[in-house]
């Protein structure tokens, strides 16, 4: 089927669609991974977005149920160079474009990807319109047009309705490992022993992704996950050894209502971590501001800076906004940042037990550079007893 992508500034790219026979606004952006466009797809921080994949070749090893990211996919439409006509993975459940025809959402193939990512990287993020049903090019230009993303409340939408206690019987968090000469385990399901969960944690859940939860539990938390409409009151009751704020989608200055509840988790005296969006809250909760980057840093190549250690870390990111430096208080440090353009990329109270990182240390997909930052938290909370 023939498919159309349009942008704000007027610019349309027609190439022939796959997945589901629909018609979506979001924000294009790019993503410079070379694999990982399941965990991609499936990312809460996506939503009312259309992502566009830098790598050409996309599709070749399908889809598995044991890989994604979130309760279903929330991508917008979804932007290739080219869909890979095989399969050919042993975990692999369907192909892609079958998924997305599944979960409702249009992609587009057969475009020059480069010539779109060159476009964002110069005039910025642009709205966008992407259909694979029969829709004029000045049709798809205006609905790109009026389509709104800055300013609007998306975690609401990504965000489980219900609080939950995560992996309770130790099913699913396990890190995946390869069998050897041992034909009485399916190898499929063969995962590594964890070790106890000892120290109670409330996570709010502002579009988590599993792969935190699954490294959360790997450094021995026993997580329970709470909705992002809950209070501190509610996270208090659980008594939780410490507080960690996910990452999630949209832009953090329209979220006052969760700035107000960090704001007095920090005064329990609490341990707290965040990551990506729980970063941007927590900055405002310190007393910082957030804006709108160009194009923002999507992909798993980021360098990242430690400016304590003088270590460089290769990160995964997702994200389009950032935390501005100036705005912060003086009893806040900037203890990270970007080598690509100097932005913030981590914080550190000087008094509070409280840290936050812009990027993804559970890294799926991605390096696994950051990874020592879960055991970072855990060694913060048992210092404070």
């Amino acid at each position: 089927m023939k498919a159309i992508l349009a942008l704000e500034d007027g610019s349309v790219f027609h190439g022939t669609g796959f997945g589901a026979k629909a018609s979506a606004c979001g924000e294009v952006c790019f993503n410079t991974s070379m694999t990982g466009y399941q965990e991609i797809l499936t990312d809460p921080s996506y939503k009312g977005q259309i992502v566009t994949m830098t790598y050409p070749l996309i599709g070749n090893y399908g889809v598995n149920t044991q890989d994604v990211e979130s309760w279903r996919p929330h991508a917008a439409g979804f932007v290739i160079r080219e869909l890979s006509p095989v399969v050919s993975n042993w975990r692999s459940d369907s192909s892609l474009g079958d998924y997305l025809e599944t979960n409702g959402i249009p992609g587009i193939q057969g475009i020059d990807t480069r010539a779109l990512t060159k476009k964002l990287r110069v005039r910025g993020a642009l709205n966008g319109f992407i259909s694979t049903e029969d829709i004029s090019a000045a049709e798809a230009v205006r609905r790109a047009r009026e389509f709104v993303f800055v300013g609007v409340d998306y975690v609401q939408e990504v965000t489980h309705k219900t609080a939950f206690r995560w992996d309770e019987n130790d099913e699913q968090s396990g890190a995946f490992d390869l069998v050897r000469g041992n034909a009485r385990l399916e190898a499929r399901n063969f995962r590594r022993p964890l070790p106890p969960a000892d120290i109670p944690l409330v996570a709010f859940d502002y579009g988590m992704k599993y792969n935190i939860l699954r490294r959360l539990r790997q450094h021995g938390f026993a997580t329970q996950v709470l909705p992002a409409s809950a209070t501190a009151a509610d996270a208090l009751k659980h008594k939780p050894a410490g507080i960690f704020l996910s990452n999630g989608p949209g832009d953090p200055a329209a979220l006052g209502y969760l700035v107000r509840e960090v704001k007095t988790l920090l005064d329990s005296g609490i341990p707290i971590f965040g990551i990506c969006l729980g970063h941007q809250i927590l900055g405002q909760a310190l007393g910082g501001k957030t804006f709108k980057l160009k194009f923002g840093h999507r992909g798993g190549n980021q360098p990242v800076k430690d400016l304590d250690s003088g270590r460089v870390e290769i990160t995964s990111q997702n994200h389009g906004f950032a935390v501005d430096a100036d705005s912060l208080p003086s009893d806040v440090a900037v203890h990270r940042i970007n080598l690509n353009d100097q932005t913030v990329e981590g914080l550190r109270h000087k008094k509070k037990p409280v840290f936050c990182v812009q990027y993804h240390p559970e890294a799926a997909p991605g390096p696994h550079d950051s990874t020592p930052l879960f055991a970072e938290f855990r060694d913060l909370i048992k210092k404070r007893g």
